[in-house]
């Protein structure tokens, strides 16, 4: 790869916005995803010379990026990675709540719903949605077994369809 100034900010800017954003759906936190970013072109300026194509880059910054992502989330929650099983219905049902959700448009709602996503199903949907990876890809990206990556896809996304069936009421056909 071309690591000179030129050749790198030409990297930079033609995979910033994929970075920032995988980052971003798993961290939240857009200054921690920014930071993330950042880390990630660090890693790249710093190990370039192993990427071998254009391809091989694209692979590389997005398994970096989740790895470095996840560990950020780990770090900041100390705490085991749920499964999502824990949906109250209750806490999407008080005045307040249903107020605020429907001041947002339904790209604002879905978006919430995935950020509240246990940290690794949402990883996994960002992965399987946003960049169109199938589960074999995404289990490689993430150094998982298959079945466990379609695990978490099918969870998360029954989680995400009771959360939809509370919050997105006005959005479904009877």
């Amino acid at each position: 790869m071309d690591l000179s100034a030129g050749g790198f900010r030409e990297i930079v800017m033609a995979h910033q916005a994929m970075v920032f954003s995988l980052a971003r759906r798993v961290v939240i936190d857009p200054g921690l995803a920014e930071e993330v970013a950042q880390d990630v072109f660090l890693e790249l300026h710093r190990r370039g010379a192993e990427i071998e194509s254009g391809d091989h880059l694209k692979y590389w910054l997005r398994r970096v990026t989740m790895h470095r992502a996840i560990d950020q989330v780990r770090k900041r929650t100390g705490r085991p990675d749920m499964q999502g099983e824990e949906f109250v219905e209750e806490a999407y049902t008080d005045g307040a709540t249903v107020e605020n959700w429907q001041q947002l448009g339904l790209a604002s709602r879905v978006e919430s719903l995935v950020e509240s996503l246990p940290d690794t199903q949402r990883a996994i949907v960002t992965l399987r949605f946003q960049e169109d990876l199938d589960p074999e890809e995404i289990a490689t990206l993430l150094n998982m077994p298959v079945p466990t990556v379609k695990s978490h896809l099918q969870r998360a996304m029954q989680l995400l369809r009771r959360k939809a069936a509370v919050v997105l009421k006005e959005y479904i056909r009877d």
